[in-house]
Order: structure tokens, then C-alpha cells, then sequence
């Protein structure tokens, strides 16, 4: 008999998701494309302003402003993918942004320019992405930079014959400014938005997890207490009934008799759980699952449950699974018999055990002729739930979505149009171990 419970709090393999990590280097890389577009757009405008317009630029320390950014955006692209983000990181960047479109701002009129206003784009990302007390740094650069703007800055140069057409032309700036922040703004706090909700998500589901392991811990905890406390009574069991086997009466009984054997191998049984139970409590967790033979460790865990209900008859199909193994172990066997006695419960008459490969999955589906699931159930398949048998039951899913999950796979569960309910096991194939000489 094996392990049932303790096995199950057994640390799985590590989840891929969104994590705050993951999530904060993402939203880096969302503002290195960000200053990608500034170098572009900064090149393309001082160009057209110099060259197009004829407004005299200083064209040496601009372009140099943009060679820096491009140069920054290439060292932190090489830093992304080798440390941690952090908050203060992006706040450097964003300062980053914003001193040097302060320093081409004062290159080209200052406070005058239309463009004065991205700095808005700045504090607004901040606002997103930052700590509270990092967003109000953004804005008292940013406040600091437009003030010192407006005092002290490089005029610039019309020409004359542009003086007319001076008033069309910054609102005409001011237009194309109002356009790209909008735009800018739209997208990127569009993609900052889904990876921060993405972040979310896997905190909760995080908290989740936390939560139904510290369910199983306690339902560990509590079964090897019920198993120690069993222990006594249980051999005082035993030894009533070999003092009735002694007994004439009973031993001339044929009926008697077996139906004395019958509760003397429910013993035996009830004393292997409770020392599985027991030992469980002191096995490595390391030692919980390994890579075995998928056909012969279903096989295995069938003729081990078919005696404890001899009474309903299994059906078992089983698909080619040669070359097919599966992490598995006392906890995933456990929850195999926990699909199977629930069907069991649910259809008296016969259930079937239907095991099927799909590529690299392997789809072990129980499938029973009860009276299925009603909405309520199926909504909550897998979470910890009080089932219709009463206080105490409802925890035979729980357990084996929980084992699905730690060794990668996923529990499925839905009524069939004919009657009854099938819950499938999901779990994905490995390796085949290899095999001894």
C-alpha cells in the first residue's frame, strides 16, 4: 500500500509564468523600444527642422544626444537578460529619457518648443511602472527640467522668410506632439498594462497555490495523528479475531468463516495505510516521484485497486504506450485510486478506466455512469470543496488536481451526454528510464 498524503506536499517543478521578475524586465524592454522610437524620431525631426526648414540646429551635440541614447539602449539590452530589474533601475531610465530631451530641448528653443511636453510621457509611464516615492522624483525632474527651460535656454534662429508662417508652425508642432504622445501613450501603456495584469494574476494564483498546500499540509498532519491514534485499536481488532478463529463455533461455519477472513484482510489493510501513513512522514521529499514505465505503472495500480472493490466491475483500456514513461510515484497512484473509488461510489454497476497517448500527453480518464456533476461542482472541479457525501469527503479531486499540477499536467472533468462524468488525468511523457542489464 502506499503513501497517500504526505508525498503530496513533495515541492513540484517549478511553474513558467509571468513572475515580478519576468514582469519587470519586460516592462524594460517595453521602454528600450520605447527610446528606440525616441532616436528615430529625434533624428528624423532635427534633420528635417536643419535641412528641410533651414533652421540653423547645432548639429554636433544633437546627433550626439541621440548617439548616447542609441548607445544606452544597446548596453541595456545587453543587461536585460543578465540581472534582476529593479524599481530604481527604471527610474534611472526614465530620468535617463527625460535629461536628455531636456538637453535637446535646450538646444532648440527651450521652453518655446512644442515639444516641451513629452515630458509628460515620462511621468505618466512612471506612474505605471514605479513605486510611489520613484513617480514623484519623475515629476520633480520633470518640473525642475521645464523651469530651468524657460529661464535658460539656446534660442533658435528663424529664418526670415519663415516669419509669417511662424504661428502655423507651431501649431503645427504642437499638433504632431499631441498626436505622439496619444499614440505612444496608447501602446505602450496597452502592453505596460497587460504584463503588469499578467504579474497579478500569477501573484494570486501564487497565493492560491500557497493556500491549498498549506490544505494538504494540515490534511497530512492530521492523517498521521489519526494514523498513530488508529494504531491501537486496530491491533485490538486483530486480536479479537484470531481468538474467534480459535472459537469451535465459528471455525465450523464455512459462511462464518469467510466472512472472518474477509475482516481479518481489512485489517491487514487498514494497518499497511496506517504504517504508509506513518512513513510517509519521514520520507525525502526527492525520493516522492521518478521516471517509470507508463504501461507497467498503470497495470500495477489496477490490479492493486481491483480487490478493494471487487464488487464493481473495471473495464480497462489501455492504448500502445510502448516507449511511453511519466513522473510518478505514490501520490500520483493514490490519486488514480482516489478517480477510481470515487466512480465507484457514483456507479455501483461498472466504471471504466480509458488510457489514451497524445503526442507527448498522456490522458488517463475515469468514466463512470452515475449521475454526473452539476454546474456548482464542475465550476470548482480541483479546489478544495465540501462534497454531497458530506463534511470530511470532496477532497479525492482536490488531491489529484494537485498532483497533476506538481508533476506538470492538469485534471479535466465534464459530464457525458449519455449519463455519468469522466475525470481525466493529463499528464505530460518523458524519457523512458533506462533499462537495466
Amino acid at each position: 500500500m502506499d503513501r497517500p498524503l504526505l508525498a503530496l506536499t513533495r515541492r513540484g517543478i517549478a511553474r513558467p509564468g509571468p513572475s515580478p521578475d519576468a514582469a519587470a524586465t519586460e516592462n524594460m524592454r517595453q521602454l528600450v523600444q520605447l527610446r528606440w522610437i525616441a532616436v528615430v524620431g529625434q533624428l528624423v525631426t532635427i534633420l528635417a527642422v536643419d535641412k528641410g526648414l533651414g533652421v540653423p540646429l547645432p548639429l554636433a551635440p544633437m546627433l550626439g544626444l541621440v548617439a548616447l541614447l542609441g548607445l544606452a539602449n544597446l548596453v541595456g539590452m545587453f543587461l536585460l537578460s543578465r540581472h534582476r530589474v529593479t524599481n530604481v533601475e527604471i527610474m534611472l531610465a526614465l530620468l535617463l529619457d527625460m535629461g536628455a530631451l531636456a538637453a535637446q530641448l535646450y538646444l532648440s528653443g527651450g521652453a518655446t518648443n512644442p515639444f516641451i511636453s513629452l515630458f509628460l510621457l515620462q511621468v505618466v509611464l512612471g506612474a505605471i511602472l514605479l513605486e510611489v516615492w520613484s513617480v514623484w522624483v519623475l515629476v520633480a525632474a520633470a518640473t525642475v527640467c521645464y523651469a530651468g527651460l524657460a529661464i535658460n535656454h539656446r534660442p533658435l534662429v528663424l529664418p526670415p522668410e519663415l516669419a509669417p508662417d511662424l504661428a502655423s508652425l507651431f501649431t503645427l508642432g504642437a499638433w504632431i506632439n499631441f498626436v505622439l504622445i496619444g499614440a505612444l501613450l496608447g501602446l505602450f501603456t496597452t502592453r505596460i498594462s497587460r504584463n503588469l495584469r499578467a504579474r497579478d494574476q500569477y501573484l494570486a494564483d501564487l497565493r492560491e497555490r500557497a493556500a491549498e498546500e498549506d490544505g494538504i499540509v494540515r490534511m497530512g498532519l492530521f492523517a498521521s495523528g489519526a494514523a498513530h491514534e488508529l494504531g491501537t485499536p486496530l491491533a485490538s481488532l486483530s486480536v479479537i479475531l484470531g481468538d474467534w478463529r480459535r472459537m469451535p463455533r465459528l471455525a465450523q461455519d464455512p459462511e462464518l468463516l469467510g466472512e472472518l477472513e474477509e475482516m481479518e484482510a481489512e485489517v491487514r489493510r487498514c494497518k499497511a495505510i496506517v504504517t504508509d501513513i506513518l512513513h510517509s512522514a519521514g520520507e525525502p521529499r526527492s525520493e516522492a516521484i521518478e521516471s517509470v514505465d507508463a504501461f507497467h505503472f498503470l497495470d500495477e495500480a489496477v490490479a492493486a485497486w481491483r480487490p478493494t472493490h471487487a464488487a464493481v466491475a473495471l473495464d480497462y483500456a489501455c492504448s500502445d504506450l510502448s516507449g511511453a514513461a511519466l513522473f510518478a510515484g505514490v501520490s500520483l497512484r493514490q490519486a488514480l485510486w482516489n478517480l477510481l473509488d470515487n466512480a465507484a461510489e457514483a456507479s455501483e454497476h461498472g466504471i471504466r478506466l480509458v488510457v489514451t497517448r497524445d503526442d507527448e500527453m498522456l490522458r488517463i480518464s475515469v468514466i463512470d455512469s452515475g449521475p454526473g456533476f452539476s454546474t456548482a461542482q464542475l465550476a470548482i472541479v480541483g479546489k478544495p470543496s465540501t462534497s454531497r457525501k458530506g463534511a470530511g469527503h470532496g477532497v479525492g479531486l482536490f488531491l489529484a488536481a494537485n498532483v497533476a499540477r506538481r508533476l506538470g499536467g492538469r485534471l479535466e472533468a465534464s459530464n457525458r451526454a449519455q449519463g455519468g462524468a469522466e475525470v481525466s488525468l493529463v499528464l505530460p511523457l518523458v524519457a523512458k528510464p533506462a533499462q537495466e542489464g
